[in-house]
């Protein structure tokens, strides 16, 4: 059984950390420790998934959170960073849960700042999560979003200056960008019968050498009620009676239970 908890990232200690990147270098090529401490450092916090019996770690989730000017107006950005959990354990849902939680009190601090969900994916696992749990997102297969494309522009240039190609709408760092390994999260024949999945690779062709999808998910208050509201009313029930929630109950809320989805910071 597992258990997660979101820790600042000023607390976790130094065996953590090194567990933490055993796990990203376990799933991604090109990983280099002085390269995930300084990603790492420009977190807030982070998600950890724990063996409750053990207290071992075996899946994390970073977060950022960061004020933007976005289409003229404030808004507050929920940045995902590197997303990894064993393959043993990706049935689980208690990182969703965590995750579906703090979206809730991160729009609670502001009701009335637009909220959104900020990601960059190389892999169509983290898309499809996005495309399948949000009302209001970029890229939507079948529909131009010219607002939300120009947030995604506005973002990428704030954290990622110079890395958007406009003509492709991807982020591209390089020959030594972070890459999945071969094994992690591979499209085959049979996964391409998916509109979805078509969509993400017609968008990203070139997801295997690194390159990034830059997305956006409107995850304020008025998207957390239609969404997200009916299993957090679940999840707030089973905290006041002290009980976990039952696993047939829980939605495939962010962030993504695979690992498809890391930041690399200019």
């Amino acid at each position: 059984m597992l258990t997660t908890r979101y820790q600042k990232v000023r607390t976790l200690s130094l065996p953590d950390i090194l567990r933490m990147h055993a796990l990203f270098e376990a799933h991604y090529a090109s990983s280099p420790l002085d390269t995930f401490l300084d990603d790492l450092s420009r977190k807030d916090g982070a998600f950890i998934v724990r063996r409750r019996d053990t207290g071992e770690i075996v899946g994390f989730s970073t977060l950022g959170v960061y004020e933007f000017q976005l289409a003229g107006r404030k808004a507050k950005g929920l940045f995902s960073g590197d997303t990894i959990i064993e393959g043993a354990h990706r049935g689980s849902r208690t990182l969703q849960k965590a995750f579906a939680w703090r979206i809730f009190i991160e729009a609670l601090k502001a009701p009335l700042t637009p909220q959104y969900w900020l990601l960059i994916s190389k892999g169509y696992k983290t898309y499809l999560l996005m495309a399948r749990n949000f009302p209001d997102y970029y890229p939507r297969r079948g529909e131009d979003n010219p607002a939300m494309t120009d947030m995604v522009a506005e973002y990428c240039e704030a954290m990622f200056p110079g890395k958007l190609n406009r003509d492709t709408m991807l982020l591209e760092f390089g020959d030594d960008a972070n890459r999945l390994k071969p094994e992690v999260a591979d499209i085959t024949d049979a996964m391409r019968r998916d509109p979805d999945i078509r969509h993400f690779e017609r968008l990203n062709p070139t997801w295997a050498q690194g390159t990034e999808l830059p997305c956006i998910a409107r995850a304020d208050l008025w998207a957390f009620l239609k969404t997200i509201g009916p299993f957090m009313a679940k999840v707030v029930r089973d905290r006041l009676k002290g009980r976990p929630v039952p696993a047939s109950t829980v939605s495939t809320v962010v962030p993504a239970d695979q690992s498809d989805d890391v930041v690399r910071p200019a």
